[in-house]
């Protein structure tokens, strides 16, 4: 099974019962075949590979699509010699490429897109190319091919900016304030007005901010930025620090999407859940204090006022009393783990590749498409 057997023991007895009834169903379905085929669509990405090593270590088969934007294929050198992993290059935009994609595949997993505000920002011609055309034709391909589950991974940033005594669940008002998150909310509508119209069930998961190591490392999100700076002794410039975010582990974050795929259908489908844990919901003010208190006298400037305003916290109660899902890891224990891998040396050319440790740049567009990129970055 894909969940391990320290959770299912943490599991009460009514959802046992149901996972084992979905296990055998869809066992059934397949001629008794129970193994997972699951396409990860961006599977090399930050959050892809910790969800292929968890799919891999549970007894899943894993095919990765990815088009390799910021020229990451070293992040699946760890993954090739595994008999039951695959990696197509491909563009999910090609219909022809998702056709042949999913052959034999029995679950998919949406992480493909350029993910962040300032990619999207810096880049929106590719943005809308990939987050919106493209995504809309890897989704048009999905029905008719005898799926189970699509889990499609939306953001929290979806909320945007929320009052300072509010607290969003999956039914508050979304108002999303940048590009990246307008496409989120976009290709959310699009999916839950498939109802009775396709024949796999979709499974929407806004994730909370994500943070913590994986193979494709990235230093442009808060707690592994804040946490490297701080560690370096250069100098960190906080914007806006009593802002509130959420934030989860990416082994969390993996944990999640194969609880979701081994959860019964009726429990999921068409379902939105907010992808994280209420005690990793935290102010950047809180988050240098915990990284101060492991690394003291480091240089840290407050100013106010930045382009990016969004500023909420995010109730998961849906994921804790639906899924009975709690993240194990805490914004500590990230900063902890960095701390650790840096001291060690093991992120020394962070400065030499940035764009493999961050969404800053496209190198791996195909070269037809680099001029409107290029003039995209210059305006």
């Amino acid at each position: 099974m894909l969940i391990d057997a320290t959770e299912l023991a943490s599991l009460p007895a009514s959802a046992l019962s149901a996972i084992e009834s979905e296990r055998r169903s869809f066992a059934a379905r397949r001629g008794g075949d129970e193994a997972r085929h699951v396409l990860i669509v961006g599977g090399a990405g930050y959050v892809g590979c910790p969800v292929t090593a968890h799919l891999l270590a549970r007894g899943a088969r894993v095919r990765n699509l990815d088009s390799l934007v910021y020229d990451h294929g070293a992040t699946m050198l760890g993954f090739l010699p595994h008999p039951n992993y695959e990696f197509m290059a491909g563009d999910m935009g090609d219909a022809e490429t998702m056709n042949r994609a999913l052959l034999g595949i029995t679950d998919v997993v949406l992480l493909a897109g350029l993910v962040g505000d300032p990619v999207t920002r810096a880049f929106p011609a590719a943005a809308a190319r990939i987050n919106d055309q493209a995504l809309r034709t890897c989704i048009d391909a999905l029905d008719g091919k005898g799926l189970a589950k699509v889990i499609f991974v939306s953001t929290c940033s979806n909320y945007g900016m929320i009052g300072p005594d509010e607290i969003a669940d999956e039914t508050f008002a979304l108002n999303p304030l940048s590009l990246y998150a307008k496409s989120k909310v976009a290709a959310e509508t699009l999916l839950l007005s498939l109802r009775d119209k396709v024949d796999y069930t979709p499974v929407i998961l806004r994730f909370a901010t994500a943070f913590g190591l994986a193979s494709r490392m990235r230093f442009d999100l808060t707690v592994n930025e804040f946490t490297r700076e701080m560690f370096l002794d250069n100098e960190l410039v906080v914007f806006d620090a009593h802002t509130w975010r959420p934030y989860c582990h990416v082994a969390d974050f993996a944990r999640l999407i194969a609880r979701v795929l081994e959860y019964p259908a009726a429990d999921v489908a068409f379902e939105v859940f907010n992808a994280g844990g209420d005690a990793n919901n935290h102010t950047k003010q809180s988050i240098v204090d915990m990284i101060a208190a492991r690394l003291p006298g480091r240089r840290v400037t407050y100013r106010d006022n930045s382009s990016d305003p969004r500023n909420y916290r995010v109730d998961f109660s849906k994921v804790r009393t639906r899924l009975h899902f709690t993240p194990r890891k805490s914004v500590g224990d990230g900063i902890d783990e960095i701390i650790w891998a840096m001291s060690q040396h093991m992120l020394d050319d962070v400065d030499a590749r940035r764009t493999f440790f961050g969404n800053y740049a496209l190198p791996g567009l195909s070269a037809q498409r680099q001029p409107d990129i290029a003039a995209e970055a210059a305006e």
